[in-house]
């Protein structure tokens, strides 16, 4: 069995250093991998109302042999349930689908400026919190203005922000705004999906060097920044490749050279993103 690291978050709980991301699998592709990536080591699992398998992320959780209080489970508002009561509800919908008593890591998906009610949806999380029905609260793509505003209105910074975040976009002012607030910064798509990341000659040669995988180089990349990747896998060999990352290091040349590629997003501009 692998050890992985934790983060310990501003409100005191841990979050292992790397975690399963369950987008785009179905109920029974979520149910499949959840269980497998449970068995070989993982214990942090990231979910959606969105990625439409709560319920099987839940099932593969319920049929594991791994105690609950050992597992972190993240799921996240989406943006037509946001403002108070709506968040409050929501929550209800996903802890059913989930089959859960209480959810570990409750995010905002999106902070959606528009509809400009993403501050009443924090007030519901901090209520969920206080409840003891959420562990932690936190966030997802939200600008250092988002954030900042969050603070300033109820005094509660979110213990998490979840952002795209890979080689081709470090979001180096972004991390460095977190790591002020005491803020853990989690990656999605960490291995830049739907690019050629992985087969990028620098990443590559690194890999060879080090007798690891180009996967494995990128996701050490992240832990190195102080980042917690989410990488997607149903594959159970995939799974423990990915875990696979604490046993070696890169140094400050190879660090650099991974992170020097052109700079591009591959998801939405949190600004004007909507997504409901």
């Amino acid at each position: 069995m692998i050890s992985i690291p934790t983060h310990t978050l501003n409100d005191g709980t841990a979050l292992p250093a790397l975690g399963l991301g369950t987008w785009p699998m179905d109920d029974a592709q979520a149910e499949e991998a959840v269980r497998g990536a449970l068995e070989v080591g993982y214990r942090l699992v990231d979910t959606a109302t969105n990625y439409r398998n709560e319920t099987g992320v839940g099932r593969g959780v319920a049929g594991s042999d791994v105690p609950r209080e050992e597992i972190v489970v993240t799921t996240k508002l989406p943006g037509r349930h946001h403002g108070y009561e709506e968040t409050l509800a929501s929550f209800e919908e996903s802890r059913a689908r989930l089959g859960l008593d209480y959810v570990d890591l409750y995010l905002i998906h999106w902070p959606l400026p528009r509809v400009d009610k993403y501050v009443d949806s924090w007030k519901a999380m901090i209520k969920l919190r206080e409840d003891g029905l959420v562990r932690s609260i936190g966030v997802s793509n939200f600008t250092p203005a988002h954030i900042d505003r969050l603070e300033k209105e109820t005094g509660v910074l979110p213990s998490v922000n979840q952002i795209e975040l890979h080689p081709m976009f470090p979001q180096d002012e972004l991390r460095a705004f977190h790591a002020g607030k005491g803020i853990v910064t989690e990656s999605w798509s960490p291995l830049g999906r739907g690019t050629s990341l992985l087969e990028d000659p620098v990443v590559k040669d690194i890999a060879d060097g080090l007798g690891v995988t180009p996967g494995q180089v990128v996701l050490r990349w992240h832990t190195q920044l102080g980042a917690l990747p989410i990488p997607k896998s149903a594959s159970p060999e995939r799974q423990r490749e990915n875990l696979d990352i604490f046993g070696f290091t890169l140094d400050d040349t190879r660090m650099a050279a991974i992170t020097d590629r052109a700079q591009r997003r591959l998801g939405g501009d949190p600004e004007v993103h909507e997504e409901f």
